[in-house]
């Protein structure tokens, strides 16, 4: 295909798309202080990922989906915060405009720790209102979860956040030597000081993440550690590292098979679930 985003498209690649494949992935973004990243680290990230499995499945994008609610950062003057009742607003017009268009598998895809208390609900109520199931994928979950991958979330983070840039050819959007400030630490022990100040940490064990209480942060650099880049060899070292590490989650992720699985619920909703309790439900 010429393009793997929607927008990018003409409406006659979709028309010919859509003859022979209902699939769409669905990057659901934030805007928020990211340490010396930009704002739209976990946009870039979430997209990146979605790019990579649309081309593992032979799939569009929908992009451009960067504000949502943004959590314990709220604080930071950077940060752009839309509640979590209104992003599920926006998103479930969208998923029922998708449908419309003749995108029956949608996969919702996140690289944001809150942002599962928008998506579940959304994906939720859209099956029980349409009946067509779609799929959230949590990549804060996912990479955790994948067997015999060879590195853990947080140790790669920070790598395949800056990989994402350059798999979107974005990569000189990463500034350079940003200086200490309250909006930036690289000292974990400075971050975690932080972070200490809220009680509220004490409460986050008992539910998923920032969905068990809410709070925010002390100041905008305790949010993430982010690495100190003097020089673009430095920069581009995180980014292959990153590009390396998305490439492996994708293969081991066996995207096929997962899409196909959306399918096989689909038909099981269609002709077991329904049929036999279609009336009550």
């Amino acid at each position: 295909m010429r393009t793997r985003f929607l927008s990018k498209c003409t409406n006659g690649e979709v028309e010919e798309y859509l003859q022979s494949n209902d699939l769409i992935f669905v990057p659901v973004g934030v805007t928020e202080t990211h340490g010396a990243l930009p704002l739209d680290a976990e946009t870039v990230f979430a997209e990146a990922v979605a790019l990579k499995m649309a081309e593992a499945t032979n799939g569009l994008v929908l992009h451009n989906l960067p504000y949502f609610f943004s959590g314990g950062t709220a604080m930071a003057r950077g940060t752009v915060n839309i509640s979590v009742k209104e992003g599920m607003r926006y998103l479930e017009a969208i998923a029922k405009s998708l449908l419309k268009q003749g995108f029956r598998r949608q996969v919702y895809v996140t690289c944001h720790g809150p942002a599962h208390i928008t998506l579940s609900g959304m994906v939720r109520d859209f099956f029980e209102e349409t009946k067509v199931p779609i799929l959230y994928m949590d990549m804060v979950k996912i990479v955790d979860t994948v067997e015999d991958l060879s590195y853990s979330f947080m140790e790669k983070f920070n790598d395949m956040s800056i990989g994402a840039y350059k798999i979107l050819g974005r990569l000189e959007d990463v500034p350079l030597n940003v200086p200490v400030s309250d909006s930036v630490t690289y000292d974990v022990q400075n971050m975690l000081a932080g972070m200490g100040k809220n009680p509220g940490n004490q409460l986050g064990k008992y539910a998923l993440q920032s969905g068990a209480i809410g709070s925010y942060f002390d100041k905008a650099s305790d949010h993430l550690v982010t690495p100190l880049l003097t020089s673009e060899e430095e920069r581009e070292k995180f980014a292959q590292s990153g590009v390396l590490a998305l490439e492996e989650l994708i293969r081991k992720l066996d995207m096929p098979t997962v899409v196909d699985l959306i399918r096989k619920t689909d038909e099981y909703t269609q002709n077991e679930s329904l049929q036999k309790y279609g009336e009550w439900l």
